[in-house]
């Protein structure tokens, strides 16, 4: 359990270094400039994040926990399988980049202009950036986590919850010890002028990140939850636009009720829909192969049907709104060296695609000890037992263990 804890640690501080994660490090470094000069606010910010990244991981962590127990099988980032749940969080990444950009405030105690007090409003959007970096950060998954994760979910639940308690505090190490600690802070810059022309540049990443959720929804519900998820987006984006035109006016003194109704009544026209929309959407078709290598759908049964016969198996587990699964593909997966490979060793290569929930996989990820994505086995061309290759690939590996599986050189 130990050793367990302790990579669960290490993996979550590796986490803020991965793709997904980039967009919500502007915010939490943001945190970090706005207040490098009151020591007592910087730690309160500190304990804001830290406490909303634990309770966050907590919160998930018992849900896929009593989902599991009740039989269902499921995952480290099983609630993005849910194109609803996409949806919400893709509205939330664009109201955070709107609020980036001066469009709206959140937590500000709504007072004359001058006499704001900034205390409150820091330590809740402290709370709610780390909420919100747990969740963006389910897609990917940092070395050393996947067998912390496969070990947690198969262990009783107090053991279970201490490993992803851990994995929590290893995520929001960094961030909370500068905070707690500001000494370690000092060669930050000052807080000026700067900071506001910072703060707008940074809401680009997030859009960025609302462009690539609302791509996921895409590939998981087809056209028409995409053209309900943009015309959400703009509702939502007028709805924010009210409503910091009437915290303007009510920081003037003068009417704002009908601009904070209106906010109201716009968000509730854009959300209530969903839910109905993404339902009775259709997904693609799930063939969506490259035309650069020959795709094999996997299941249990084809993999069991080939499995020892003189060829290896490559299974690519994956999925649309796995982050590192996408940058694998682009940097390895599809480079010339590894078709070749695949070619000359006649390996057969299959595709797992866990973009909607599919309880298949999720017990294969489970059997072989794993508990997120990506994942990549090869069955070796004799039958012998399987090989998990490294969450980050690179071609060598790939060609490497092609060679090694099938025992011809290319």
């Amino acid at each position: 359990m130990l050793t367990a804890m302790l990579a669960a640690f290490a993996g979550g501080i590796i986490l803020n270094f991965m793709p997904c994660v980039f967009p919500i490090i502007s915010l939490k470094a943001l945190g970090l400039l706005r207040h490098t000069q009151d020591s007592a606010q910087v730690r309160k910010e500190g304990f804001g994040f830290l406490l909303g990244t634990v309770v966050t991981m907590l919160i998930l962590a018992g849900i896929l926990l009593a989902l599991r127990a009740g039989g269902t099988a499921v995952g480290w980032g099983f609630q993005l399988q849910s194109p609803l749940v996409i949806a919400f969080l893709a509205l939330v990444i664009l109201g955070a980049a709107l609020n980036l950009l001066g469009v709206f405030e959140v937590g500000l105690s709504l007072q004359r202009a001058g006499e704001i007090n900034l205390q409150r409003g820091a330590f809740t959007r402290a709370a709610l950036t780390g909420a919100l970096s747990i969740i963006v950060a389910t897609p990917c998954a940092a070395p050393f986590m996947a067998g912390a994760i496969g070990y947690a979910l198969v262990q009783p639940p107090a053991v279970a919850l201490a490993i992803f308690f851990t994995l929590a505090l290893g995520f929001a190490a960094p961030f909370s010890l500068i905070s707690l600690f500001p000494a370690l802070g000092k060669w930050l810059p000052r807080p000026g002028a700067w900071m506001s022309v910072l703060k707008r540049g940074l809401a680009f990443p997030m859009f960025g990140a609302f462009g690539w959720l609302v791509w996921v929804l895409a590939q998981q519900a087809g056209d028409t939850a995409l053209a309900a998820i943009l015309a959400a987006a703009v509702v939502v984006s007028f709805a924010a636009w009210l409503y910091g035109m009437a915290q303007q006016q009510r920081f003037a003194g003068r009417s704002h009720k009908a601009l904070f109704t209106a906010t109201a009544v716009l968000l509730l026209a854009a959300l209530v829909p969903l839910p109905s929309v993404l339902t009775n959407s259709a997904a693609l078709p799930s063939e969506q192969t490259t035309q650069k290598v020959e795709e094999i759908k996997w299941s249990p049964q084809t993999v069991a049907d080939n499995r020892g016969h003189g060829k290896a198996i490559f299974v690519n587990f994956t999925a649309s709104w796995c982050i590192t699964c996408q940058v694998n593909e682009k940097t390895s997966l599809s480079t010339q060296a590894v078709k070749e490979a695949l070619a000359k060793t006649g390996t057969l290569y299959m595709i797992a695609d866990s973009t909607k929930f599919n309880a298949d996989i999720d017990d294969a990820l489970n059997e072989l000890g794993q508990g997120s994505l990506p994942l990549y086995v090869i069955y070796p061309a004799d039958g012998s037992a399987p090989k998990i290759l490294p969450q980050v690939l690179t071609p060598s590996i790939v060609v490497n263990a092609l060679t090694g599986a099938c025992g011809k050189k290319t």
